[in-house]
């Protein structure tokens, strides 16, 4: 682990300074006073086959959806991603429909599909932040069009991996140029004592592109003058709902 994050230390801390110098810029924060808010509806079923939820569960979860850059601008409808998540005492259940114009995936992974710098391709990112007490640690999920993933614990700039045990299923359908990503996080892993009364601070993201430009695409915009997703102050609301 400690080969590869020392080759990214230089880029590390460039976001830090760029954090830094961003989030004491008053104009920049006001941006934040409404923030979106996204909903986790309450599985009360058995799973189906591959201990994922079943499809109809998936349709009931309220979707989110964004198809605009970091910044909220640029627009792109072929690239639209949605989200919906689910839960229980046990999981957390994130489903990524997302859109494409090409695939661009990394060819090699350890063996489990753990890879690490997996942002450097297409992926859908998760950033979930159960306690904001400190506004700098929180989780890092992301997921690629072939099943390729990475879960990182983020606390102040450092990033290290979570070892969540997280299980993963991806469908990729060329004909309609889009690619599906399920994932099962144990809540074990993102939090020592889950309380759904509680939400959680969160954001999504895309990233499309083998070299720049790439299309970073945010749910909720992080508003840099560069692609950045590390920027706790955008992200939006996670409720846990039962089911109705």
């Amino acid at each position: 682990m400690r080969g590869p994050f020392q080759a990214r230390k230089n880029e590390k801390n460039r976001w830090l300074v760029d954090y830094t110098i961003w989030t004491m810029n008053p104009e920049t924060l006001s941006r934040f006073d409404k923030l979106p808010r996204a909903y986790a509806l309450w599985l009360k079923e058995s799973m189906a086959a591959e201990g994922f939820p079943a499809a109809a569960w998936w349709e009931k979860a309220p979707p989110i959806r964004f198809e605009r850059d970091w910044r909220g601008e640029q627009a792109d409808p072929q690239r639209e991603t949605e989200v919906r998540l689910l839960w229980n005492e046990r999981t957390l259940y994130l489903r990524f429909f997302a859109l494409y114009r090409e695939l661009h995936v990394f060819q090699d992974a350890r063996a489990d599909g753990w890879r690490d710098e997996l942002w450097e391709r297409d992926v859908a990112e998760a950033f979930l932040q159960p306690d904001a007490s400190d506004p700098r640690v929180y989780k890092e999920l992301e997921v690629s069009p072939n099943g390729f993933w990475i879960d990182l614990n983020i606390a102040h700039g450092g990033k290290k991996e979570m070892g969540s045990g997280l299980r993963r299923r991806v469908l990729q359908d060329a004909a309609a140029r889009t690619w599906i990503a399920e994932l099962a996080v144990p809540m074990r892993s993102l939090t020592p004592a889950f309380d759904p009364k509680r939400s959680w601070r969160a954001n999504f993201f895309r990233v499309e592109g083998k070299a720049e430009p790439r299309f970073y695409s945010a749910w909720s915009p992080t508003m840099t003058p560069a692609p950045n997703f590390h920027v706790p102050e955008a992200f939006g609301h996670l409720e846990f709902r039962a089911a109705e």
